[in-house]
């Protein structure tokens, strides 16, 4: 596909690196020359100064004839106008970046007015997917699928617990549960196991399931905490309103420390059922005051990678149960893993996970076969929901009886609204719901996953 991105920022950058590995002909415009000639020479694509507003620039990118134009900068209005310049120009699909909270009830109408495909709002998935682990605390990770009837959850593997040194077989054997082992992260290894797979301390697995059987699961392994109560954020901005909003609304009781003081007096009249510090959130003092100690979980969104990295590891020393920092840069997340907090939350890898799932959509030319697309383990492996059709390969199949690919795995089936964790005699039917573990990054269709 032919794709231009205006915008090399962070997430710009982010998805130009993927998009272009997964093989599209991406072009990149921005206004600065230096942020133009860093894309260019990193990435090896064609990188053009310029602004996103203008005609020439898009025509020298090659609008007339590009597929897919995604607007990234850090101006809504710009990102709009732009989306809307290209497609009379010829862009036949256009994503815009939106993060004006002013805005975000306003979707429909903009994409009606402005011709409009997809609008994505980093800032707003990064919450939701923040609110999904503060409601499963036990887990590291947790993603969702066919209207949250399938979730998978990441946790560590620790000394003691119960499937330490026993085959997955015997597990499964063991346990019972209607869940599923799909995937294991051991050191810079990412395993797609089998029955014979051992998990070790240290592994951090993922586990498949409807969300009752991994509870009774967690319970099982003595690891169940109940859905955190009480929450501290460090940091003011869009990511904390969304998140303050959204749990507020469950009953959570949230507290937001924030260094602007005219911010603090936005977020009291946005948020009247949080509690909002002034104060500087990586100030032990600020910290003790507000009596850190006592949260349910602490969530550091200040700006700045490194303050959220010490934050977060105070939090950790002070024992708090959950921890969660925001992270944008990839060398830090190895090394605050290693400290001892697992759940990291980039705002850019959430973008591009759901741009990336509509640009293979608009790629698959027998219809939108892709539903849901998350990167899992550190973005090594994903899992992938699809619609089966009439077109796909193997229906009614016995699965002992088909050919998979290696390093694919079918994790779970939604059938009128029931789900299956899949095991030898089981097929796949037209209309089911088909949760697909991968360890390639350019899966399109669901018949991808077999043997011709």
């Amino acid at each position: 596909m032919k794709i231009i991105i205006v915008g090399i920022g962070k997430v710009g950058y982010t998805l130009a690196k993927h998009l272009s590995a997964e093989g599209n002909d991406v072009a990149v415009i921005d206004k600065s020359q230096e942020a133009a000639d860093k894309g260019g020479d990193s990435l090896d694509i064609m990188c053009l100064r310029g602004s996103g507003l203008s005609t020439r620039a898009l025509l020298d990118a090659g609008v007339r004839e590009t597929d897919l134009i995604i607007a990234t900068t850090s101006s809504d209005e710009i990102n709009m106008l732009c989306c809307l310049t290209a497609k009379r120009l010829g862009a036949k699909h256009t994503v815009a970046r939106i993060r004006d909270p002013e805005y975000a009830h306003e979707v429909s109408v903009l994409k009606q007015e402005l011709g409009l495909d997809m609008i994505i709002n980093p800032e707003l998935e990064a919450a939701n997917e923040i609110g999904r682990v503060l409601r499963f605390p036990t887990a590291i990770n947790v993603e969702t699928f066919a209207a949250r009837k399938v979730e998978l959850v990441a946790f560590r593997v620790v000394k003691g617990d119960k499937i330490v040194g026993k085959n997955l077989a015997g597990i499964m054997n063991d346990i019972r549960f209607p869940i599923l082992f799909c995937t294991a992260v051991r050191g810079e290894e990412v395993i797609i196991p089998d029955g014979n797979f051992v998990p070790a301390e240290g592994d951090l697995m993922y586990i498949a399931g409807k969300p009752s059987a991994i509870t009774d699961f967690f319970k099982y392994e003595g690891k169940y905490q109940k859905q955190v109560k009480t929450a501290v954020i460090v940091g003011g901005g869009r990511i904390a309103y969304y998140l303050g909003l959204g749990m507020s609304r469950l009953g959570m009781k949230i507290k937001i420390i924030e260094q602007s003081k005219r911010r603090c007096q936005e977020l009291d009249e946005l948020l009247p059922d949080c509690i909002i510090i002034h104060g500087d959130g990586t100030d032990e003092q600020i910290l003790e005051e507000e009596h850190l100690e006592a949260a349910g979980a602490v969530v550091t969104l200040t700006g700045r990678d490194e303050e959220n990295l010490l934050t977060a590891l105070y939090a950790s020393r002070l024992r708090v149960p959950k921890v969660i920092a925001k992270i944008n840069r990839g060398n830090y997340e190895g090394i605050i893993k290693e400290m001892g907090v697992d759940s990291i939350i980039s705002p850019k890898n959430v973008t591009a996970a759901q741009i990336i799932r509509y640009v293979r959509a608009l790629r698959n030319t027998i219809g939108s076969n892709v539903e849901t697309l998350h990167k899992i383990a550190d973005g090594r492996a994903e899992a992938l929901e699809f619609v089966a059709r009439e077109s796909t390969w193997n229906l009614g199949v016995p699965f002992k009886d088909i050919r998979f690919k290696k390093n694919f795995l079918v994790a779970a089936i939604v059938r009128n609204g029931s789900i299956i964790i899949p095991t030898g005699n089981d097929c796949i039917r037209t209309k089911d719901n088909v949760i697909v573990i991968s360890r390639s990054s350019n899966v399109n269709d669901l018949n991808d996953v077999f043997e011709a």
